[in-house]
């Protein structure tokens, strides 16, 4: 099992050296801006480091929304991360499962998603897998509560998508973590990548406020035996910086038996 850190962009693998990570995930762009990514530099060593990579989406982007101005550049911001993300050989390209707009029909905000790969598949598809991954907060979100998640997934059904799974969102969002991954693969079939974060939020707050393993409202043996039933690679997106993220690796790599 790799378990790594979400890092700064600037030097992802001096980073995972810091904090003797397997795997690392990181931005190729401004998480709250609307710039396409720029090639790196350090393209090639990234491609032949024995370190998995991850590439998180931006913040803005949102393909279900109604809104014609959001969406539409959402889809190309989308599919340009996705090929900047699979020049240096990343293993997937997170994003959030999005949200509609209030009074808007939900239903439609799955379609959005399905016409969003439908106009990937266009220019030959997504590089590189897409993970999905759930969201702490809103009523009118796509992939923060599990019947939401099993209507998004009924509407790629004709699509390969992948699917990430936040701990401190499912607890914040009103998910128990408790036997949650297998309500998760019965939706799915799948959890590709596991978020490993606590909550700073209480359950079912809707607060997307990340803490440290073992800190917050989650006991963290729970975000342990949702790693362990998983089986997949896991990013802590904890506080901390280097101090606090290898003391959440190391925990986990101790609750877990695993080794660097």
């Amino acid at each position: 099992m790799r378990i790594g850190a979400h890092v700064d962009p600037t030097d992802p693998l001096a980073e995972a050296a810091a904090r003797e990570a397997e795997a690392v995930q990181f931005f190729l762009a401004d998480p709250q801006g609307w710039k396409a990514p720029k090639p790196r530099e350090d393209a090639e060593r990234l491609r032949a480091a024995d370190v998995d990579l991850y590439v998180h989406a931006p913040y803005v982007i949102n393909v279900a929304t109604l809104n014609n101005r959001i969406r539409i550049p959402s889809r190309k911001l989308l599919l340009g991360h996705a090929a900047a993300a699979a020049a240096v050989c990343a293993k997937g390209l997170i994003v959030h499962g999005g949200h509609v707009n209030a009074g808007d029909d939900l239903a439609v905000g799955f379609d959005n998603w399905r016409k969003t790969f439908a106009y990937a598949a266009d220019s030959g598809g997504f590089p590189l897998p897409i993970l999905i991954e759930n969201t702490a907060g809103g009523d009118n979100a796509c992939a923060r509560h599990l019947d939401a998640l099993a209507r998004l997934w009924d509407a790629l059904g004709d699509y390969e998508v992948g699917f990430c799974l936040d701990t401190c969102h499912a607890h914040a969002g009103g998910e128990e973590l408790l036997g949650l991954v297998d309500r998760v693969k019965a939706i799915t079939g799948r959890i590709d990548l596991i978020h490993a974060n606590n909550s700073k939020g209480t359950f079912n707050s809707g607060q997307d406020r990340h803490d440290n393993l073992t800190g917050g409202t989650i006991d963290p043996e729970l975000v342990v035996a949702v790693i362990r039933a998983a089986g997949a690679p896991v990013i802590v997106e904890t506080p901390g910086g280097v101090e606090g993220q290898a003391a959440d690796i190391a925990f986990l790599r101790g609750q877990l038996g695993a080794t660097a």
